[in-house]
């Protein structure tokens, strides 16, 4: 059987190019790694965005315009609950509903959140594997002037406005990862960072013991994709929370908080010029077009990163 092809996620942007690579290699070696310290309660009901952004996209369900979400859904159940008086600023289609269902009433009869995953891209027809990165409770917390935050609330609710003082994973230093992740990483022929937020969406994968250790001993070359370009994020609010908290908003500034454990990093065209300064930390470069406005782009990039795997 093929080693294994890793690749640690978040939402959007890695659902994108997930988009890409299961078309460029045989998608049932990709094992996804899923950030869950996005997942929130609303309305009695477990919701995992970043794993359902990426299943979604993968089984072509996902918003075009989006990103996140299902295609066409309606949202009439949501709008009856706003009518109730229920809190409604965190959109939930009518179908996806059906999702958070499911996976809260799995949740309650026992099953892990790595079982109720496998057991929902089974019914969408998905070869790949997608898991969690841990099946206990981890949760991203945002330290703002106005006190501490839910990631939801800061990032849905108040439209990431909020300056960001600090990042905490609550939870992290007590969870485990999901079965099987840590063999995966050691057997794997190779392991792809996607172009994710790197605080708060592989930051929380990072958080969760023996996964960074885990990549710095493993004998797979580890490839990250910036998801900064041209010094913006392509998507959502990473650019910003770096420029907080006193990073460098860079692909360098993405390289360096990935110095420890990636062997390739991969940016766009734009940021040639930066190549330099990230092989210094040790890292060899490649320069490429990453923004993926288009399946044939996507793809691309997908054959690029995985071109690098042994």
């Amino acid at each position: 059987m093929s080693k294994p092809i890793v690749a640690l996620a978040g939402g959007v942007g890695a659902a994108r190019f997930l988009d890409g690579l299961v078309r460029v290699i045989d998608p049932a070696r990709l094992w996804i790694v899923g950030n869950t310290a996005d997942d929130t309660e609303m309305h009695g009901l477990h919701i995992s965005p970043d794993l359902d952004t990426v299943a979604y996209t993968l089984a072509g369900l996902a918003n075009p315009q989006h990103g996140w979400g299902l295609a066409g859904d309606t949202f009439h159940c949501l709008e009856a609950l706003r009518k109730l008086g229920a809190e409604a600023w965190f959109q939930l289609g009518d179908r996806d509903f059906a999702t958070h269902l499911y996976r809260t009433e799995r949740l309650r009869e026992g099953a892990t959140l790595t079982q109720v995953t496998a057991e929902l891209i089974a019914a969408w027809g998905l070869p790949c594997k997608l898991v969690p990165m841990t099946d206990q409770r981890v949760r991203t917390l945002v330290k703002t002037r106005g006190g501490v935050l839910d990631f939801q609330t800061y990032f849905v609710r108040r439209r990431a406005h909020d300056t960001v003082l600090g990042v905490t994973f609550d939870g992290a230093r007590r969870a485990r990862p999901a079965h099987g992740l840590l063999q995966a990483i050691r057997q794997a022929a190779g392991i792809i960072i996607c172009p994710s937020n790197p605080i708060i969406s592989i930051g929380p994968i990072l958080a969760v013991a023996g996964i960074r250790e885990a990549l710095r001993e493993s004998a797979a070359t580890v490839a990250a994709i910036s998801p900064i370009v041209g010094g913006r994020a392509l998507k959502g609010p990473a650019a910003r929370m770096m420029k907080s908290l006193g990073m460098r908003v860079s692909a360098l500034g993405v390289a360096e908080l990935y110095r420890d454990f990636v062997d390739v990093f991969i940016l766009d065209q734009v940021d040639a010029g930066q190549a330099a300064k990230v092989e210094a930390l040790g890292m060899r470069v490649v320069v490429t077009d990453t923004i993926m406005t288009s399946i044939a782009k996507k793809k691309a990039l997908a054959r690029a990163a995985a071109e690098l795997m042994t």
